[in-house]
């Protein structure tokens, strides 16, 4: 492919490029997501992964204000990264040695502490309630007792945009309080995330401009106009060498910036793989993807489709023309292969394809067809028939590819299911409260043998609970030669739509699941019955897996 000005190859050795160091605080701002929990053991195995990514700093929580982030400094993993705890800086009228909260900061020993303070005189005066030189003799002080007990001191500046363009001279002055004190890093934070990149960049520019050197400046952004990453790039551009933020872009309101964005784009895009080394290698950037899905896994969360780089939809490509193009050379339609960050092309099926989308997915499942072969026309008239029943192939890629199987006669038989049975029955339990029990029955035929499956499922509904769940753990619970292979599966999100109204409605079911290899594939069913679409969806996922990994149909 000819994506020779992001060529990795071509970037200049380590040593003739400026060092910018990232700073991950998934798991402190990150946790401050709404619905976003970790328990300690999640957050040592986020940390753990976050080293192997190459990571420079990795914030861990804030010691002494929850139970769960004091056991995880005491339980900490061994790291290369610099494992750093937050904090704030001391309160008026006592000392920094005689500040408990500040105290329990530094007891969790880390080798770097991060203390948050204020540069803005309207949170001086109101939030805090005291003065203006009552605030910076908090930030020299607290500084000051790091750098005393020999840890490295970061301050972040809270709300330091809005505080600079009210009162830059003072906003200047607690920089400079930490900076004099001793503190390696002085954070820039747009704390409210209201702040436009031109206007980080110009800011940034004048605080180096005052005397504070760029390689001791840090930004920190939040993403509440969608501009987050693009106001770190700014900071950089303007002279900032530490960059904070968190995976998938994690962070309360809108979230902070994405180190899920921003690291590809500082190892792969120009200027800034030209000018700069990071500490992610491109090696480690491969597994860029599994990272970004590990972390959406351990929140239960769906990953966002179009996410840059690592989204689903991020290098899919729908229209026929751009498929068509794709096939000549992927640099017309993709900006960086998607394998440097563990992705991969997806050319969509819908009923806006043409045979330059069909051959290209084809070719993309192992299956070479010859150009104006028949059975194209015959698989595009397919899709748009089963399009117009209300399945959705372009969100479906499995069962899209074992639709194109079954027309081309290369679809194997690895079971047939000869009947099933979904029962459910509300009554109490033990503790006098009504729950729901769904009952599934299934029975298949593998080779010559029968095979009848019961399991049930209580209460709930989608892929957790009820009926649908019943189901795919009856259907998983004896496939013979084929058990090990479905062990390894799970389901990670079921989507319900109805795709007509009244009498006529009928369900479309999406089901996503995941093996252990980290491979993520979507199945489609339709039926004006929820449970026989999601037994269609269902049966597609696991024949799709069966295929994936190989295996043949037993004799």
């Amino acid at each position: 492919m000819s994506l020779k000005t992001h060529d990795v190859s071509t970037v200049p050795p380590v040593g003739q490029r400026e060092r910018l160091y990232l700073y991950d605080t998934t798991l402190r701002d990150g946790q401050q997501t709404q619905g976003v929990q970790f328990s300690t053991k999640e957050k040592i195995i986020i940390a753990k992964a976050l080293d192997d990514l190459g990571v420079d700093y990795i914030e861990g929580g804030w010691p002494g204000a929850n139970p769960t982030d004091s056991e995880f400094f005491e339980q900490r993993p061994q790291t290369r990264a610099t494992l750093t705890a937050f904090g704030m800086t001391k309160r008026a009228g006592r000392s920094a040695s005689n500040d408990e909260v500040l105290a329990g900061v530094m007891n969790a020993k880390t080798p770097a502490v991060c203390l948050v303070g204020k540069t803005h005189d309207f949170h001086v005066a109101t939030a805090l309630g005291i003065t203006e030189a009552e605030n910076l003799e908090n930030i020299a002080n607290s500084v000051a007792h790091m750098v005393a007990q020999g840890r490295e001191a970061l301050f972040d500046a809270e709300h330091f945009f809005d505080g600079f363009r009210a009162n830059p001279g003072y906003a200047l002055a607690c920089l400079n309080a930490a900076l004099n004190a001793g503190a390696r890093w002085i954070v820039l934070c747009d704390t409210n995330g209201g702040t436009l990149p031109s206007v980080v960049g110009q800011i940034v520019a004048q605080v180096i401009a005052s005397g504070i050197p760029g390689d001791h400046l840090g930004i920190h952004c939040h993403d509440d106009t969608g501009n987050a990453v693009a106001c770190s790039l700014a900071a950089v551009d303007a002279g900032a060498r530490q960059i904070q933020g968190t995976l998938n872009g994690l962070g309360e309101r809108c979230g902070n910036a994405s180190l899920t964005t921003l690291i590809p784009t500082l190892l792969l895009k120009d200027p800034y793989a030209r000018r700069y080394e990071i500490g992610v290698s491109p090696q480690a950037l491969t597994g860029l993807l599994r990272l970004s899905r590990q972390l959406d896994d351990i929140l239960n969360r769906v990953p966002t489709r179009a996410a840059p780089y690592v989204g689903a939809s991020a290098f899919a490509h729908k229209a026929g023309l751009h498929a068509s193009a794709i096939l000549k050379d992927p640099s017309t339609y993709e900006h960086i292969d998607p394998a440097l960050v563990g992705n991969a092309r997806v050319i969509p099926m819908s009923n806006q394809a043409g045979q330059s989308n069909l051959r290209a997915r084809l070719a993309a499942a192992g299956l070479e067809v010859a150009a104006g072969d028949p059975r194209l026309a015959r698989i595009l008239d397919v899709v748009k028939e089963r399009e117009d029943q209300g399945y959705a192939y372009d969100g479906a890629q499995a069962s899209f590819e074992l639709l194109a199987r079954r027309e081309l006669g290369q679809m194997p038989e690895f079971f047939e299911v000869k009947r099933y049975r979904v029962t459910v029955e509300r009554r109490k339990n033990r503790y006098d409260q009504m729950v729901s029990i769904s009952e599934a029955v299934v029975v298949v035929k593998i080779g010559g043998t029968k095979v009848l499956t019961v399991s049930e499922s209580m209460d709930g509904s989608g892929t957790d609970r009820g009926p649908v769940n019943a189901l795919a753990k009856a259907l998983a619970k004896d496939l013979g030669p084929y058990q090990a292979s479905i062990d390894d599966m799970r389901l990670v999100d079921f989507k319900v739509r109805i795709t007509q109204g009244g009498t006529e409605a009928v369900t479309r079911v999406i089901i996503d699941s995941e093996d252990g290899q980290g491979r993520r594939w979507s199945t489609v069913g339709v039926s004006a019955n929820l449970v026989d679409a999601s037994f269609s969806a269902l049966l597609d996922a696991i024949q799709w897996k069966l295929i994936r990994d190989g295996l043949e149909p037993a004799g």
